[in-house]
């Protein structure tokens, strides 16, 4: 797997961020476009070992388009200057957790969760933290899973309780959020490296059991709150 051509290519793209760039290399952005799939569907064959939940997913079904949505935003530019996938149940689309792989010249990540659950999905992970409050911190105070996830994303996150929830509630600043995701910073070098699809089979069995709790809260929205 080649990801030096990879960041090679998002290099110059970013560069040369235009239609007439684009089309001229497109030969360029299928070959490593092949090459990134490769290895998506690669990593989901342990992946799907270590988190059943994930189903029989494909990696053309997890990666996103390079194509951006430019109707509502100042920045025109018409392509995205990274590969990305979501791995879980339904692939990208899903509104379940699962592992984000985020490659991009000196900003690449790994994240994990859910990003802007839908409102009944929300609730329904609430509803679970607030019925298994000790089980949730158990998880986010694991030793070797707060030293590679120090704090959950705070983006979006509500300034008072959600409604329906006492204010003393011990995992209250918890329930503020409106994202429940991880993120892990990866440089360059850790996809030039041999042993690449172990180092992130890693990283997802130390993200794994917080997938597992927001998922069993998703896939049983009919649990009652107390």
């Amino acid at each position: 797997m080649d990801f030096s051509s990879i960041f090679d290519f998002l290099v110059r793209l970013q560069m040369y961020n235009d239609r007439n760039w684009f089309n001229e290399h497109k030969f360029e952005y299928n070959e490593v476009r092949a090459d990134f799939e490769t290895f998506i569907d690669t990593l989901i064959v342990p992946l799907a070992q270590l988190d059943p939940g994930i189903g029989t997913v494909t990696a053309n079904e997890c990666i996103f388009r390079i194509y951006r949505d430019t109707r509502f935003s100042h920045d025109k530019t018409p392509y995205k200057t990274h590969f990305s996938a979501f791995i879980g149940n339904g692939g990208k689309k899903t509104r379940l957790a699962g592992y984000y792989i985020h490659i991009q010249p000196d900003e690449s990540f790994f994240a994990g969760g859910i990003y802007n659950p839908d409102p009944a999905a929300l609730e329904s992970v609430r509803n679970e933290i607030y019925q298994y409050p000790d089980e949730i911190r158990h998880i986010l105070d694991n030793r070797k899973f707060k030293k590679t996830f120090p704090e959950l994303s705070a983006e979006e996150k509500l300034k008072n309780p959600p409604k329906g929830y006492p204010k003393d509630f011990k995992e209250i600043d918890l329930l503020k959020n409106k994202h429940f995701i991880t993120y892990y910073p990866l440089k360059n070098e850790f996809f030039l490296q041999d042993g690449l699809i172990d180092r992130l089979i890693e990283l997802c069995k130390i993200q794994y059991p917080l997938n597992a709790f927001l998922n069993r809260a998703v896939k049983d929205e009919r649990n009652p709150k107390g």
